[in-house]
């Protein structure tokens, strides 16, 4: 059974508006300021009255539209090239879920770009490292496989391959280094402490430690009844969502992917590589994808654990508006995961539509 990052690979249609979003929209349109007075707000990043408005219009649209969500939902965005941002519960924390793996994908491509890696290294595959979930386990249910880190960041971040990540979060130095570079850069209240080996372990409430050589958490995933694992999955959430460990709160993403965008966690070959593969994403197409116009770009990463959904990532606006950087995060929800992806959608969409409107061609 997928606990981590089990998502729907179904391509989600792209859709029309609600009625509600594009009476948002028009609204937006409205309190917008004269075109000289928002140029004038964008150059000082010191939003006006009438931008105050829109924003707080946007924020509370928002806010109705996680209600949807049966559990608490938190929100940060941000325009990169006006500073124009939005927020919901942006300062609590969540539970990254496999959203930590961009945290992973940086701190590997910060060794290649010291000289200590390189993408074509072969590294062999621990079979203690492999957990289910789409890629190395589905495809190689034999010991014996090797992968290049290219090939293994692929894995990662395009399908969210839970054993690439363990190989690759050992390959970096564990949790403790991936954190420690995220600090680097000046990121708090994001901290990696597990692999997916202990997220999993943690949720399902199943011993595992590397160091003394316990059966490995898929071993012991698949000795477990089917039911036991459904009770574990459901008794389990709130407990592991309060718990501080694997967490972030979404302002503290954006600030990391916010780094990440601009070029100032990596070099411009490595920024280039990471944000492609996301990109190329196939998880969660109906979260933040899911109510786009066709051909909007979107570099993201899903993360999906028990009552946590969650989606970060970067939406390109169309007609050179720039780039908004966006994190949402969902937990302690019990509805099914489809209602859950379409909040993250809804918000994505209206996140999208007031940006377009209140920013002007770079």
């Amino acid at each position: 059974m997928r606990v981590l990052d089990r998502c729907a690979r179904t391509s989600a249609s792209g859709g029309g508006l609600t009625r509600r979003l594009a009476g948002l929209a028009l609204a937006v349109s409205m309190v917008c300021a004269a075109p000289g007075a928002w140029a004038a707000a964008q150059h000082s990043r010191s939003p006006g009255p009438d931008v105050s408005k829109a924003r707080a219009a946007l924020e509370s649209e928002i806010a109705r539209i996680a209600i949807n969500s049966g559990g608490e939902v938190g929100v940060a965005a941000r325009h990169l090239e006006s500073g124009l941002t939005l927020s919901l519960n942006s300062e609590t924390r969540f539970p990254m879920a496999s959203t930590f793996k961009v945290a992973v994908a940086g701190a590997i491509l910060s060794r290649v770009d010291a000289g200590q890696l390189a993408l074509d290294r072969m590294v062999p595959v621990d079979p203690a490292l492999v957990l289910e979930s789409e890629g190395i386990a589905e495809i190689f249910p034999f010991p014996g496989v090797t992968l290049s880190v290219r090939n293994l960041l692929e894995g990662m971040i395009t399908r969210s391959d839970n054993t690439a990540t363990n190989v690759l979060t050992r390959l970096a130095g564990g949790p403790a280094a991936v954190t420690a570079w995220v600090r680097k850069l000046g990121v708090e209240n994001l901290r990696v402490d597990g692999d997916t080996n202990e997220i999993v372990g943690r949720f399902l409430q199943l011993p595992y430690s590397e160091a003394a050589n316990s059966k490995s958490i898929d071993e012991q995933i698949k000795s477990l009844p089917a039911e036991e694992v459904e009770r574990r999955n459901s008794q389990g959430d709130a407990q592991f969502a309060d718990d501080p460990r694997d967490t972030t709160t979404p302002a503290a993403m954006l600030e990391l992917l916010t780094r990440i965008v601009n070029g100032q966690a990596l070099s411009p070959a490595s920024t280039e590589l990471l944000l492609g593969t996301m990109q190329r994403t196939i998880t969660g197409l109906k979260r933040l994808r899911g109510m786009l116009p066709p051909g909007v770009v979107v570099h993201d990463k899903t993360g999906t654990i028990g009552g946590t959904v969650n989606d970060v990532g970067v939406i390109e606006l169309p007609d050179h508006r720039g780039r908004v950087v966006i994190a949402v995060y969902i937990k302690k929800s019990s509805k099914p995961i489809e209602e859950r992806e379409a909040v993250i959608a809804q918000v994505a969409r209206s996140v999208y539509d007031y940006m377009l409107v209140m920013t002007t061609p770079q």
